[in-house]
């Protein structure tokens, strides 16, 4: 029987490379698409056939659709940082929008039987937690309207074209193969960036922000194995821990964990949703159990793999449009 192809885009990066050996497991032949700008090669898994380029290329888009005949798109291209999103606003757009909207027409055109999306729990907003995929969303900065925005226009799809979509709301996911040098996403990552290179660790207001710190062997599986699932054909789902943890909470554990006497500095709040917690009763009750891994246990794995690397600065976002209230340390 001949493979079926799939097409991954983001597959260089933290939670795409990890979908991509997943379907590579399951004997599909992966493609991954990704421009590096924030992946890195070394995630891509050997078997896979990696493209550099862009989701705004659309004639790249056209011929690939059209050379592989892809069966399944996965769509984890983007550019995830909440916070400067109100920064950049019309990058946010046209990479998180556009270029999504690129792929929709090409799955469109070309017949693709199921269109996978990571989208993202700041759709929420800060309304009343658990969010359940019932919550209305509510989102209050560009990336979350954007991610939103592509629900949306998945859901019109569907109606108009018969595109079949799945759509999964991840939160704060970490693990082996994230982003160490963004300044702007990730804390985990940011926090071991800093303690790696001895600098403070920086915490925005008074550090009782809740989140639900998610490891990515919880959700790896899930994603990729969705196709296989009839039930979760045009359905939503909430992925991520249950365990609310303070960003105080989570600095004190790294330095305990890297035994580490870094300085914690406090700077200004800024704006950002305080508690962003998920209900996942509804991808318990649709897909097979996932692994549970502990806080604890799985910052030092990570700790163990940012060890190897070489250490790299804070990759500064080199574009920023409106400088206007810009925290004081992204200047």
């Amino acid at each position: 029987m001949d493979q079926v192809n799939v097409l991954v885009t983001g597959g260089a990066g933290f939670i795409g490379s990890h979908v991509a050996q997943e379907l590579l497991k399951s004997n599909y032949n992966v493609v991954v698409l990704d421009d590096l700008s924030g992946g890195f090669k070394r995630n891509i898994p050997n078997s896979a056939t990696f493209i550099q380029g862009s989701i705004l290329d659309e004639d790249l888009i056209d011929s690939l659709f059209e050379k592989h005949q892809f069966k399944f798109v996965f769509h984890l291209a983007a550019y995830a940082a909440e916070g400067l999103s109100h920064f950049i606003r019309k990058f946010n757009y046209t990479n998180n929008v556009i270029g999504s909207i690129n792929l929709i027409n090409a799955a469109i055109k070309y017949n693709v039987e199921r269109f996978v999306f990571t989208s993202s729990i700041a759709v929420y907003g800060s309304g009343q937690v658990p969010f359940t995929e019932e919550t209305s969303p509510k989102p209050e900065d560009p990336y979350g309207i954007a991610k939103y925005a592509v629900e949306l226009d998945l859901e019109a799809a569907h109606q108009q074209f018969g595109l079949n979509y799945t759509l999964f709301r991840p939160h704060n996911v970490y693990g082996v193969g994230q982003n160490l040098s963004d300044p702007y996403r990730n804390v985990v990552g940011i926090f071991m960036r800093q303690i790696l290179n001895n600098d403070p660790l920086t915490i925005y207001g008074n550090g009782l922000q809740t989140r639900a710190f998610t490891h990515i062997d919880a959700i790896k599986s899930t994603i990729a194995n969705c196709i296989e699932n009839s039930t979760s054909k045009n359905e939503i789902y909430n992925l991520g821990s249950d365990v609310k943890t303070s960003i105080n909470e989570l600095a004190n554990l790294l330095l305990e964990i890297t035994n580490s006497k870094n300085e914690v500095l406090h700077l200004e709040s800024r704006n950002e949703v305080l508690e962003a917690i998920s209900s996942h009763k509804k991808a318990l009750e649709h897909f097979e159990d996932s692994a549970s891994v502990s806080l604890k246990s799985g910052l030092k794995e990570v700790w163990r793999w940012a060890n190897k690397l070489e250490i790299q600065p804070a990759n500064s976002f080199k574009n920023i449009e409106i400088r206007k209230r810009l925290p004081k340390n992204w200047k």
